[in-house]
C-alpha cells in the first residue's frame, strides 16, 4: 500500500504559514485546527521548513514566555524529509522512525501535495490488519 491511499483517505489539505511569522501565531494555527505542525512556505508556496509542535515547546524551553514573539523562520526544520505519494507505507514509518520526526510532507511536481503524520500511518496499518484478519476469518468459516 502506498502513500496515495491515506491521501485518498484523509485528504490533501496542508496548512501552511509564512515565515515571518510569530511562534505565538504558529501554536495558535495548530490549537485552532488540532494539528501538530504547519508546513512553513514562501509566498509562492515553495516549501521553506516545517514546525511542529515539538519545535515550540523546545523553543519555549530554552527561551522561555519570549520565545513566542520569534518568527517561525527560527525555530523550524529546515531540511525536511518529503516524500512522493507512491512510496509504500512501510517505507514513509521506516523514515519517520528513523529521523524521530512525526510529520512528513508529500510533494508532487515540486509542491507540497499533502502531509501525513505518524498517526495517521498507524490508523490506517490497523485499519489494514483488521481488513487481512477478517479476510482470514471469512476463509477459514468456509473451509
Amino acid at each position: 500500500m502506498t502513500i496515495a491511499r491515506i491521501l485518498a483517505t484523509k485528504g490533501r489539505e496542508v496548512e501552511t504559514a509564512q515565515p515571518h511569522r510569530t511562534l505565538l501565531e504558529i501554536s495558535q494555527i495548530l490549537a485552532a485546527r488540532r494539528i501538530g505542525a504547519v508546513v512553513i512556505s514562501d509566498a509562492y508556496g515553495a516549501l521553506l521548513g516545517i514546525l511542529s509542535e515539538r519545535d515550540i515547546v523546545r523553543a519555549l524551553g530554552q527561551g522561555g514566555v519570549h520565545a513566542l514573539d520569534d518568527p517561525a523562520s527560527s525555530h523550524m526544520t529546515i531540511n525536511v524529509i518529503t516524500i512522493t505519494e507512491d512510496v509504500t507505507v512501510l517505507d514513509a514509518v521506516e523514515l519517520m522512525n528513523a529521523g524521530r520526526f512525526r510529520h512528513m510532507p508529500i510533494m508532487k511536481d515540486g509542491r507540497v501535495d499533502g502531509i501525513i503524520s505518524i498517526g495517521d500511518v498507524v490508523k490506517f496499518r490497523l485499519a489494514e490488519i483488521e481488513q487481512e484478519q477478517s479476510a482470514m476469518r471469512e476463509y477459514i468459516a468456509t473451509v
